[in-house]
C-alpha cells in the first residue's frame, strides 16, 4: 500500500517537473522569427511568387518595426508589387517607404523605382499623356537629388526618350489639325515642337509643316522665314527639299533608294555570291 502511494507521488512529481520544464522553454525572439520569414520571402520572390513574397516582407516589417530590417522589408515589399506589374500598389508602397524611412540609404533607388513604375505604363504618344508627364517629373527629381548615382545616369537617358515621345505627341496632334484644316491650332502645336523640342528628330518636320501651313493661309513671308531656318540648319534634309517644292511647283523630289538592311550574317553571305 505504501509502495503504491510512493509510486503515485513519484508520477505526480515527474509530471509536475515536465510541465514546469515546458513553461521555462525559451520562446524565439521577434528577430529570430523575422529572419525565418525574411528568408522565406526572398526564396518566394526568386521563384516568381511575388504576391506571397510581398505579404511575407510586410510581416517582417511588423516584427522588426523601426529597425534597418524593417526598412529593407518595406522596400522589398514595394519591389514585389512592381515585379508583378502592380504599378499603382508599388508606387503607393514606395511613397509610404520614403515617408516612413526618411534616412534610409536606399532612398535614391526608391525614388528611381517610382519613376520606372510610371515609365513602364507609357503606351505610346497617342495614348494617355499622364504617365509620360509623371515619369518625366520623377526622373528629373532623381537627376536633381542624386546626380552622381547610376540611377541619375539612366534617368537622363530615359528623359531623352520621354522628350522624343512628347515631341511625337505634339506632332501627332499637329498633323491631325492639318488634316482637318484647322490651321491655327496646327500652327500652335508646331511652334511648341520648334521652341521646346528643337533637339529632337521632329524639329525638321515641324519646320517644314510650318512652311506648309503659313503658305496655305497666305502668310508667305512667314512661310519663307520658316523655310530659311530649315535650310540654314538642315540644308541637305529631305524636309528642306519638300519645303523648297512648296515655292517651286516644278521642282521634282529625288527619291533616294534606301539600301535594305540585311543584317550582318546575311550581308556576309551575300558577299560570297
Amino acid at each position: 500500500m505504501f509502495k503504491n502511494t510512493l509510486f503515485i507521488i513519484l508520477i505526480f512529481f515527474l509530471l509536475f517537473s515536465c510541465s514546469k520544464q515546458k513553461k521555462v522553454e525559451i520562446e524565439p525572439t521577434n528577430e529570430e522569427m523575422a529572419m525565418v520569414v525574411y528568408e522565406d520571402a526572398l526564396q518566394a520572390l526568386k521563384k516568381g511568387q511575388a504576391y506571397y513574397a510581398g505579404k511575407r516582407f510586410q510581416e517582417v516589417e511588423s516584427l522588426l518595426a523601426e529597425t534597418e530590417w524593417a526598412a529593407k522589408a518595406s522596400l522589398l515589399a514595394a519591389y514585389s508589387q512592381y515585379s508583378r506589374n502592380s504599378y499603382g500598389k508599388s508606387i503607393f508602397a514606395l511613397e509610404r517607404h520614403i515617408k516612413n524611412y526618411p534616412t534610409d540609404k536606399n532612398l535614391p533607388y526608391a525614388n528611381y523605382l517610382i519613376a520606372i513604375c510610371h515609365y513602364e505604363q507609357i503606351l505610346d504618344e497617342k495614348k494617355d499623356l499622364n504617365p509620360l508627364l509623371k515619369a518625366k517629373a520623377q526622373f528629373e527629381f532623381v537627376v536633381s537629388e542624386y546626380p552622381d548615382t547610376d540611377y541619375a545616369i539612366d534617368s537622363r537617358f530615359k528623359l531623352n526618350l520621354i522628350t522624343d515621345q512628347l515631341a511625337a505627341k505634339e506632332m501627332s496632334i499637329a498633323r491631325f489639325y492639318m488634316k482637318t484644316k484647322k490651321w491655327i491650332p496646327a500652327l500652335n502645336r508646331l511652334k511648341i515642337v520648334v521652341a521646346d523640342y528643337d533637339k529632337t528628330i521632329f524639329v525638321e518636320e515641324a519646320l517644314h509643316r510650318l512652311v506648309e501651313v503659313y503658305y496655305k493661309i497666305g502668310l508667305v513671308d512667314e512661310s519663307k522665314k520658316a523655310a530659311s531656318i530649315l535650310g540654314y540648319n538642315y540644308l541637305s534634309s529631305e524636309w528642306y527639299a519638300r519645303s523648297y517644292k512648296v515655292f517651286n511647283d516644278k521642282y521634282k523630289l529625288i527619291e533616294k533608294k534606301k539600301e535594305k538592311n540585311l543584317g550582318l550574317v546575311r550581308r556576309a553571305i551575300k558577299s560570297l555570291f
